[in-house]
Parts: C-alpha cells; structure tokens; sequence
C-alpha cells in the first residue's frame, strides 16, 4: 500500500480540480508575486485568484519550504 501524502500536498489534486491548473502554475504565480510573506501570499491569492483559504495556504507553505531548502 502506497504511504498517504500529508501536509501540503494532500491539497494539490483537489486544488487542481477545482482550479483546472496544475499545481506547477499556482506555484510559478506565487514564486513571481512580488509579495514574500506568507499571509500577504496567501490574501493575494484568495482575493486576485478567487482560492480558498487552505488551498491558498497548501500553496504558499509549499512554495515557501521549497525556496527555503534550496536556500
């Protein structure tokens, strides 16, 4: 049996059926904003893109760990 995804992840297949965009491209729009902190990422997608609050905050947190360990 196949270990369940936690954390973030667990969000990414439902934010990209209920979006019609791949995860890849929310991810690219976050890495692009001008914005840096979490909430301030997490309010501009939730009122410019129209996401939820936890899809919103799967993203941004994801997003952030990313740049951080390649940091």
């Amino acid at each position: 049996m196949a270990d369940q995804v936690k954390g973030p992840a667990s969000y990414f297949p439902s934010i990209e059926k209920k979006y019609g965009r791949p995860v890849s491209e929310w991810f690219d729009l976050v890495r692009s904003s001008p914005l840096t902190k979490h909430g301030e990422l997490v309010t501009w997608l939730k009122t410019e893109h129209h996401l939820g609050h936890g899809h919103a905050n799967a993203l941004v947190a994801h997003t952030l760990a990313e740049a951080k360990q390649q940091s």
